[in-house]
């Protein structure tokens, strides 16, 4: 059974923060405490993507938020820019319903492919997307927007861990 998603509710945002809060404490496990105690995006960022039509909750029988998505379009693709699973919901495929419900949303639009940027050596991060048909690029890759994305995730220190841009054609 496919997970219901649906668009966020403004009054759902600090919701949200608290599953990404969740979703990050597995990182202490693997030595990445700052990933683990990274703010979750704020609300007024939240709110901006919820406004463009981009913040998608996977919801529970309650209709409450167990992980949310936030995407937006990047040189022809859409860019997930977060993705973040509570982990009570976690291996279920919630994460993977709510990539494909983008995925349909990027086709509706013309948009060619689904991008985004990950860990590497996190086994819920790169090695998950794999699985799901996205591939890595190689820097000759990159399209100027991906790589304006590393640009700005370089100087928040995120390459202090090997990461990857990810494409998976539409």
């Amino acid at each position: 059974m496919r997970t219901r998603i649906r668009p966020a509710a403004s009054a759902e945002l600090p919701a949200l923060q608290d599953i990404e809060r969740a979703a990050g404490a597995p990182f202490r496990d693997l030595g990445m405490p700052e990933i683990a105690d990274d703010e979750p995006p704020g609300l007024d960022v939240l709110e901006r993507y919820r406004r463009s039509g981009r913040c998608w909750v996977a919801v529970d029988e309650r209709d409450h938020p167990v992980a949310y998505l936030l995407a937006e379009p990047v040189d022809g693709a859409l860019h997930i820019e977060q993705v973040s699973v509570h982990p009570r919901a976690a291996r279920r495929g919630v994460g993977r319903d709510l990539l494909a419900h983008a995925a349909d949303r990027a086709r509706e639009e013309g948009l060619t492919a689904l991008t985004l940027t990950t860990f590497t050596e996190v086994p819920w991060n790169a090695p998950y997307y794999a699985r799901l048909g996205f591939h890595p690029l190689t820097e000759p890759d990159l399209t100027p927007g991906l790589r304006a994305i590393r640009t700005t995730e370089a100087e928040h220190g995120l390459n202090r861990w090997p990461r990857v841009c990810m494409r998976a054609p539409l």
